[in-house]
């Protein structure tokens, strides 16, 4: 196709396809129908994960198109593998997808199976066992003082690698976990959120904010939401298959409602609550910018994460003397014992307390 190119580019770090042709609405349409594919406004143009499965997706949407490929030596020692290895990741990526792993599962866990991999480069794959992954702990992950939430991830890849795809020599059940961190999660106090969400005057960063404290969404569930999952006479919202699978109802205050509402009627999202601009659903990497921008000129020196709007909710719920059970179905957590952490940074008891030292 003369009006198109795909070449294989350094991004992020990582191989991946670039897709470039002028503007062109039914061919934007048609790569949109590409699983796995996304928009980069730093690169100008549409990317896809430079493997086997998303490679055949794109040349079976268009058969005419040749992709240029990065020679070997372009590709950094750390992402570059064997074909064999190569193979087994992809085998690996189908087997999590079939078993309807979420997306970002799918991707965290084949990033941390494909640095482990490539840590050994010149290992076969039959040859590792258990041991490989100590090493790789001291090696690699304690070396770089990376944190514990990365070491639970690399053995929970590994495992699935090799207990539910590549059955080689690794005794799955020797595998040693690091010892689990007992963090508090990072709250706002209600000042510091209203600061924030009236630093945004765009009414769409308003409103993605707003809704995320309003109702503790997650960033995927805020972005993964449709027209359909405002029911505004019942004043709920339906969050759909959100983490681990799971649906749930969350309560919409009238205040919360008038804010989509006037959302609505300004930009008339067709298909997804949040779209870009150029259709579709909403980035993350621009929502997370968005509240980037906010907290800066709210004055905010805090590292503010959407997750802390999350956190900030749960909190302020406790404090106004909601029930932990009904934060609980709120937030969509399985088991209370992770909710409960919230009562650990509520100030509505604490501040009560009076110190031995005022009695001096």
């Amino acid at each position: 196709m003369e009006q198109m190119r795909a070449e294989e580019i350094l991004y992020k770090g990582k191989p991946v396809i670039g897709i470039y042709f002028p503007y062109n609405n039914q061919l934007i349409q048609r790569v949109k129908k590409i699983e796995g594919v996304r928009w980069s406004t730093s690169q100008r143009g549409w990317f896809i994960d430079s493997n086997e499965i998303h490679c055949q997706k794109l040349l079976s949407e268009f058969p005419e198109l040749e992709i240029k490929r990065l020679s070997r030596n372009k590709i950094p020692a750390c992402i570059r593998l064997s074909d064999e290895k190569n193979s087994a990741i992809e085998k690996f990526v189908r087997f999590m997808q079939s078993k309807r792993y979420a997306t970002a599962t799918v991707k965290t866990y084949t990033e941390c199976v494909r640095a482990f991999l490539a840590h050994f480069e010149n290992k076969k794959l039959e040859d590792f066992n258990e041991q490989d992954l100590i090493a790789f702990n001291h090696e690699y992950i304690l070396s770089k003082k990376l944190s514990n939430a990365y070491q639970n991830q690399v053995v929970n890849a590994v495992k699935l690698f090799f207990k539910g795809v590549n059955e080689y020599n690794f005794k799955i059940e020797l595998i040693h976990r690091p010892r689990r961190e007992h963090r508090l999660p990072n709250v706002l106090n209600k000042m510091e959120v209203k600061t924030i969400l009236d630093a945004c005057r765009n009414l769409k960063h308003r409103a993605m904010l707003s809704l995320i404290y309003a109702c503790g969404l997650r960033r995927s569930e805020l972005l993964n939401l449709k027209l359909d999952s405002i029911d505004s006479k019942r004043k709920l919202l339906f969050i759909k298959q959100a983490k681990g699978k799971k649906d749930r109802m969350v309560p919409l205050s009238e205040k919360i409602i008038q804010v989509l509402r006037d959302y609505y009627l300004a930009f008339k999202p067709k298909a997804f609550l949040f779209e870009g601009q150029a259709g579709g659903k909403y980035s993350e990497t621009s929502l997370e910018s968005v509240l980037k921008q906010a907290v800066k000129k709210a004055g905010i020196i805090k590292p503010v994460s959407l997750h802390w709007l999350r956190h900030s909710y749960a909190t302020h719920l406790l404090e106004s003397g909601t029930d932990l059970r009904y934060i609980q179905e709120l937030l969509g957590h399985s088991s209370s014992r992770t909710t409960e952490i919230y009562t650990h940074v509520s100030t509505q008891n604490i501040e009560k307390i009076k110190s031995p030292f005022d009695d001096l």
